[in-house]
């Protein structure tokens, strides 16, 4: 246990010493911070007097000569469209109109006329290349203000009114019996940041292992402890500072969500009304597991190269697995309900991207945990077992890379007593 734990301080150290570590979080952090502060940076650019705002209003002539709305327009400008209405009630020719676009007195113009079915708006642009029709606000708008204009003159009273206006209540239902909770948009972005925390975690381990090969204080670690200490201690300190790294950004990241973000913003693009403490103690579980789970396979792929620019190449199997796992777990969240989905929570290699967010959904049941977490410690003993064994017979090789051969060979090799 003594050495085990003088290993993973090494690496603690060994981690929290590389320049391209420090750098690369402090990016991140910032880049959240920044990001979360894009509100406020934008509205830093927008003006604060009452002139600003005008002339920030795009400048619209409307042109009712007929007195189709009966002076009803002047209502316009208190309804905070984001234009500057100007109302005629007499008749302006269309090379008037042109002038006044050319001026830049009016930036748009609308011309209301009667026709035979009803009533037709011309809307008048400098240039109609970027437009696909008369914007939906202002359709709306003249729409309601004209029906609004009729009404009032029918005399109804207050009851038929309100029978006008009947409020429509909708409601989703499924027939699943198992009812889906949460918004999959939240767990999609939460399992891809899940999947990359796990998966750069583990990538250190070969990387680390490599880089202290290709330093030769391999030679010292091998001669003072047993391999399997060293895969063991280096596991663990990479995966402290790892999720010391995670439990900071994601830190970062509520602290700005709560104090940069406007009031309800958050809340009102994604839902997190299911993220609760039971969650982040299953996710926390998951995170550990599943990077022990590739961080053992990468110490295998690590201890196989003796040069770092091999390193990328070597871990190519690995990075396929974990890849194929993320995927198999975020696209089959579209229907948690499904049997590929219930696979994808208790396969090992997707299960930690997949579980967590089958129980934030509501769908995962106490056995289906049960297994899928069993599943993964077998599979962490039997990864463990066969990195071990071959970690122990190639760490000290500098030669070539060893083969996919020769690795079935050293771990048949029943004659290592230093494991």
């Amino acid at each position: 246990m003594k050495d085990l734990i003088l290993v993973a301080k090494f690496t603690i150290k060994e981690m929290l010493k590389k320049k391209t570590f420090l750098i690369s979080n402090l990016v991140i952090i910032l880049m959240i911070i920044v990001g979360f502060n894009i509100p406020n940076i934008l509205n830093g650019f927008e003006p604060d007097s009452q002139d600003g705002e005008n002339q920030n209003l795009t400048k619209e002539l409307i042109i009712d000569s007929q007195n189709i709305f009966e002076g009803s327009l002047e209502t316009l400008n208190s309804m905070n469209l984001g234009y500057n209405f100007q109302i005629e009630n007499k008749e302006i020719s269309f090379d008037e109109i042109k002038s006044k676009i050319e001026n830049g007195d009016i930036e748009d113009a609308i011309i209301i006329s009667k026709v035979e079915n009803g009533i037709k708006l011309e809307y008048i642009v400098e240039d109609m290349t970027m437009m696909t029709g008369v914007p939906e606000d202002l359709q709306n708008t003249f729409i309601e203000l004209y029906k609004n204009l009729q009404l009032s003159k029918l005399n109804l009273t207050q009851e038929q009114l309100a029978s006008l206006e009947t409020n429509f209540e909708f409601e989703l239902k499924q027939t699943e019996e198992t009812e889906v909770k949460g918004n999959v948009i939240v767990m999609m972005l939460l399992s891809l940041v899940l999947f990359y925390a796990i998966y750069f975690c583990a990538y250190q381990v070969s990387s680390s292992i490599t880089t202290e090969k290709t330093s030769k204080i391999m030679e010292t670690l091998v001669t003072s402890t047993k391999p399997k200490t060293i895969v063991l201690g280096k596991t663990i300190g990479i995966g402290i500072v790892g999720f010391i790294q995670v439990i900071v950004i994601v830190a970062v990241a509520l602290l700005c969500a709560k104090y940069c973000l406007p009031e309800g913003m958050l809340e009102s693009v994604l839902d997190v009304s299911q993220i609760t403490p039971s969650l982040g103690l299953f996710t926390i579980i998951y995170f550990i597991l599943g990077y022990a789970t590739f961080a053992l396979l990468y110490a295998l792929t690590g201890s196989t190269v003796s040069k770092p620019e091999d390193v990328q190449t070597a871990n190519g199997p690995v990075a396929i697995v974990a890849v194929v796992g993320f995927y198999l777990s975020y696209f089959t969240m579209l229907n948690p309900n499904s049997n590929l989905n219930e696979f994808a929570s208790i396969f090992p290699f997707s299960s930690p991207f997949c579980m967590p967010f089958r129980i934030m959904m509501g769908v995962a049941t106490p056995s289906q945990i049960a297994i899928s977490i069993i599943v993964l410690l077998a599979t962490i003993l039997v990864i463990a077992n066969v990195s071990i064994k071959i970690y122990s017979n190639a760490i000290l090789n500098y030669g070539s890379r060893v083969s996919l051969k020769d690795m079935i060979k050293m771990y048949k090799n029943k004659d290592d007593n230093n494991i």
